[in-house]
């Protein structure tokens, strides 16, 4: 369990680099769906 919790963290840093190195768009929706996609 542990590892999929440092999987999602993981997603949610990228999204926010993303977003902060586009200077576009918001970080909330992958942020809230980290979870999900760390499943799929």
């Amino acid at each position: 369990m542990p590892a999929q919790i440092e999987l999602a963290n993981a997603i949610r840093a990228l999204a926010m680099d993303a977003v902060q190195a586009a200077n576009s768009g918001h970080p909330g929706a992958p942020m809230g769906m980290a979870d999900i996609a760390e499943v799929l």
